[in-house]
């Protein structure tokens, strides 16, 4: 026996000396024990303080929190019920080892308590891959004993805990306490109480056992085994014990995901510029990809946010990644503001608009397109077929075009879709079916900005991001029709003109410099053939007065103004582009419209004020980059027109149908065919754009009153100021002032003021239904 004794123990020994070296199995060097874990989440942080998003790799939606930031009571729950012994002994328990085997070999019971202490577990998540049998797992366990008593001499007790801690899976992508303390009760783990952490701790032994979202009955039996510990390890008495057990989960679900998150389409857009690389031509292959290597090129160099992670080092001359290297980014976005716009846009495009869209395209056959398409709704529909991943995959599979259209056509499967009312639904239906669905839902972008600062305080690029990825904020452009004409008018102004200046309300005949006559119509025009005032023309939008100014300059000109305003897509210097026939993304729209409140500055969006590494240094801050454009007399002369389209012109649904009282500016646009509708709005402390249309220009309202930037539009904007207004912690009012010297204030007070000249249009039956 003493020989078998020897023989076993040098055996012993020899193993142990052998997984020590490296020999059998896997040690990590001592690199990798002094960094076990390298790849955490960056975290985006609000501007009133709420974590927004994260940028994690592979779904380890993991945020490191320091040992200091723990709640005591997940400490205590955490040693009561994994390690009691946890700060005698150096990485393995031999009490409770030997306890281990004695019942399960020699008892053969099941639940033996495993004997694992905590630095064996973190060395079980940090090292050993999943195990396929319990021999392989058995195999496995030697190794984590030499593993655990290697991160005993590296780490202290409390660095164990917190490694611990911050490596575990508590599903629903919350790696770590941090997301964990998020996702299940939207807390800090510094705030967490004695019954929530012991339902944290308690998952730790299974965390898909132990569930409580899917099991909250066990889970409940589960945290109560844990208090029942933390009574028999002495933090707490039996009173206490016995009254905790009697109160329930209390569970505040908060799934985090980059889906399910607030500003979605910010966190997608910031993610790209800030990971973006320099611009490569070869990287722009198509004709059409030309416009965009000029963008990102310009904004390469001017834009210190974009590219940020490879155009800053690391200490060790490697690039930042926001996947990877904890970050915590501070952003712009205001949490409040930017629920009250996701609201705003999901409230009237779902409830009041989409309807709408629905009701006048049933039982037509070319529908969610327009009736001027009908006759190529087959092309239309083929084109878009060939954009989906279905297609493409088919295509490289070896199928022709005629049996993938076929398939599109004929093979229902099943798959989920978007609905307003139900949100996520399964179903089945063919590929074509589904495409022309998705379609027919409108789709929308708004942002909003502090005009001085450039704070991007809410960002929504489009309805439902799962569904809609595209985003309609930043990516998106299209013709953004009558929201020009601002652009148009300080050119006007700038050149010594006068919103009181007068002109003979008639048709303006223009030509081009190929001799080619224009002449702009202008629906629903009023006061034919009377003397207006330039201010007049832009409170209505009248195309005529418009035309007549544009007569007066160059389209050259206006065209580099617009460049000055922020337009970055090429620009035909027609004399038609008066009548905004360009595209433009609605932050650049936004940007733009900043001048007029800020004194002639157009500042750029932004979007991180500042960064900080894993450990709070900071490495990175950014301020507003900004650009005079005009000067401050013309922007005060903007502000009273701008003004008075509010007060009395295409925008007064803001004052009459959504109660709105202090001083704004603002302006309606509405594209050829009213495909796309606009509406640009600021106050004293905020400028708001909003676009509204199909996914295609040819998906749109038949109707004009419906389809204008007044409908569509505006709106949201009037939802968006009506929230934040009621919001006292925001500490905004509905009583701004624009500061305006007293010679600016009011210089055509004793002119015309006819009604708008699409009253009569607008008004059939849809204020009723604002109302």
């Amino acid at each position: 026996m003493w020989e078998i004794y020897g023989f076993l123990l040098i055996l012993g020994i020899l193993i142990f000396g052998l997984i020590s070296v490296g020999a059998i199995g896997y040690i990590p060097n001592i690199e990798e024990l002094e960094n076990p874990i390298d790849k955490y989440a960056s975290q985006v942080v609000s501007t009133d303080g709420q974590l927004l998003f994260t940028f994690s790799q592979n779904k380890e939606n993991r945020i490191f929190v320091k040992y200091s930031d723990l709640s005591p009571h997940l400490i205590d729950a955490l040693i009561a019920t994994e390690d009691i012994r946890f700060y005698k002994h150096s990485g393995i328990d031999v009490i409770g080892l030997g306890r281990a085997i004695v019942k399960t070999l020699l008892l053969q019971q099941e639940d033996s308590g495993g004997g694992s202490t905590i630095t064996q577990q973190l060395a079980k998540l940090l090292y050993s891959p999943k195990a396929g049998n319990k021999l392989q797992r058995m195999m496995q366990k030697p190794i984590e004993w030499v593993i655990a008593v290697k991160l005993e001499r590296y780490y202290s007790k409390d660095e164990i805990i917190n490694l611990y801690l911050n490596k575990y899976d508590f599903n629903y992508n919350a790696v770590g306490i941090e997301s964990a303390a998020r996702t299940y009760f939207n807390k800090k783990p510094a705030e967490l109480n004695i019954q929530e952490s012991a339902m944290l701790i308690g998952m730790l032994k299974n965390s898909s056992l132990y569930n409580p979202i899917r099991r909250p009955e066990l889970t409940l039996q589960r945290r109560n085994v844990v208090i029942e510990q933390m009574r028999k390890a002495g933090y707490l008495s039996r009173q206490e014990a016995d009254s905790l057990k009697q109160t329930p989960l209390n569970v505040d679900f908060n799934r985090l995901s980059h889906v399910d998150v607030p500003a979605p389409y910010f966190r997608q857009y910031l993610g790209m510029i800030m990971m973006a690389n320099k611009p490569d031509k070869r990287d722009y292959p198509a004709t059409w990809q030309r416009q965009q290597f000029i963008e990102d090129s310009i904004a390469w160099e001017t834009n210190p946010l974009y590219g940020w992670c490879h155009k800053n080092k690391k200490t060790d001359g490697s690039d930042y990644n926001i996947y990877t290297d904890g970050l915590k980014i501070y952003s712009t976005i205001d949490s409040r503001m930017q629920k009250y716009a996701e609201e705003s846009v999901k409230e009237y495009l779902g409830g009041y608009l989409q309807p709408l869209f629905d009701k006048e395209k049933a039982g037509k056959k070319y529908a969610p397109f327009s009736s001027d398409v009908s006759n190529k709704v087959e092309d239309l529909m083929a084109n878009a077929m060939r954009q989906t991943d279905r297609y493409r995959g088919m295509k490289k599979a070896g199928y022709s075009e005629e049996e993938i259209l076929r398939y599109f056509k004929n093979e229902e499967v099943e798959m989920k879709v978007f609905s307003w009312e139900k949100g996520e639904i399964d179903t089945v239906m063919t590929p074509w079916d589904s495409i022309r669905y998705h379609k027919s839902f409108l789709r929308s972008g708004f942002m909003a900005m502090d005009p001085y600062t450039g704070h991007v305080k809410a960002y929504v690029g489009g309805p439902d991001f799962k569904f809609f990825k595209y985003d309609m904020v930043s990516t998106g452009k299209r013709q953004i029709g009558s929201t020009i004409k601002p652009f148009l008018y300080t050119l006007a102004m700038e050149e010594g003109m006068t919103p009181c200046d007068q002109m003979l309300h008639v048709p303006q005949t223009l030509t081009d410099e190929n001799g080619r006559e224009w002449t702009p119509q202008n629906p629903g025009a009023r006061a034919v053939g009377e003397p207006v005032t330039i201010k007049w023309g832009l409170q209505n939008s009248s195309n005529w007065v418009t035309a007549y100014l544009m007569k007066m300059f160059s389209p050259y000109a206006f065209a580099r103004l617009l460049k000055s305003f922020g337009l970055k897509s090429p620009i035909d210097p027609v004399v038609s582009l008066a009548l905004g026939i360009c595209d433009a993304s609605v932050s650049e729209m936004v940007s733009g419209y900043s001048s007029f409140v800020n004194k002639g500055i157009r500042v750029e969006p932004l979007m991180v004020t500042h960064i900080e590494d894993s450990y709070g240094n900071l490495i990175a801050t950014f301020i507003p980059q900004m650009h005079e454009i005009f000067s401050e007399s013309t922007s005060y002369k903007m502000l009273d027109m701008l003004k008075a389209v509010i007060d009395g012109g295409t925008g007064s649904r803001l004052r009459r149908i959504y109660n709105l009282k202090g001083e704004m500016g603002g302006k309606t646009g509405t594209t050829q065919n009213h495909s796309d509708g606009w509406f640009m709005s600021f106050t004293p402390s905020i400028v708001a754009g909003c676009w509204v249309g199909g996914e295609d220009r040819s998906i749109h309202f038949d109707r004009m009153a419906y389809g204008q930037g007044a409908s569509m539009a505006l709106p949201i904007h009037g939802l968006f100021y009506q929230k934040i207004y009621a919001d006292p912690s925001l500490n905004m009012s509905d009583n701004g002032v624009f500061e305006v010297p007293p010679q600016y204030k009011n210089p055509c007070s004793g002119t015309q003021n006819y009604p708008s000249e699409y009253e009569e249009v607008t008004t059939e039956g849809i204020d009723d239904m604002f109302n």
